[in-house]
């Protein structure tokens, strides 16, 4: 979750903003190690050596390398929850042009994230089980606003009656396709281009026949 700094002393705002940036730095490395060298060959000296640190100082702010991939996942997570909730409700009162940001900005956070998108898919399944539960919640959790705005849809005769728990993991796995199959992804398209047709391929899936005309600047 964002820190809101200027709530905070100034001493202790400084002290936590020097923390998180060095956790960033952290982070940034083990993604970069761990995609190259993958999570079990990996050693914290490895790790040192990338983000130009010790060994000491990892410990400062890790426990392990479990703690370091457990961290790298809730950081995109924690992306999802943060904003898009706050993109979708700038984009007005209409339902489609919410849901459009919605895709879009979730997609965007995929594109900030390629490496640690594809590190989740790979290495999650050596988290012990406890975390692994956690990362299935706050998954669930982040695509709430997704859940939220297609149940009004359907409320408002504007989409069809869809399964609502389905069409949000398509629209996440739609949205983790950018990072998964980048290697083709990433050179048939631009990354606003792969956001405007997935978001027209779902919308046409969603949108009511009767409904349609409406939304032609979207649907075309």
């Amino acid at each position: 979750m964002a820190v809101d700094y200027g709530a905070l002393p100034v001493e202790e705002a400084v002290r936590a903003a020097r923390a998180s940036a060095r956790r960033r730095q952290l982070l940034d490395a083990a993604v970069k190690v761990m995609g190259t060298r993958g999570f079990h060959r990996m050693s914290m000296q490895d790790l040192a050596a990338e983000a130009k640190v010790s060994v000491g100082l990892i410990y400062t702010y890790f426990g392990g390398k479990e703690d370091l991939l457990l961290a790298t996942i809730v950081r995109i997570l924690d992306g999802f929850r943060d904003q898009l909730a706050p993109v979708m409700a700038a984009a007005g009162d209409d339902v489609v042009d919410q849901l459009a940001a919605g895709i879009g900005r979730y997609i965007q956070i995929v594109d900030d994230n390629l490496d640690g998108v594809v590190l989740t898919y790979r290495e999650s399944r050596t988290l012990a089980p406890a975390d692994r539960a956690r990362i299935k919640e706050l998954e669930i959790a982040t695509a709430a606003p997704l859940r939220a705005v297609i149940e009004t849809g359907i409320a408002a005769g504007v989409f069809r009656d869809v399964d609502v728990d389905l069409t949000v993991f398509d629209i996440m796995l739609l949205a983790h396709g950018w990072a998964l199959k980048h290697w083709h992804f990433g050179h048939a398209y631009t990354r606003d281009e792969y956001i405007r047709l997935q978001t027209r391929h779902l919308l046409r899936a969603l949108v009511r026949d009767d409904r349609r005309a409406d939304y032609a600047h979207v649907l075309e």
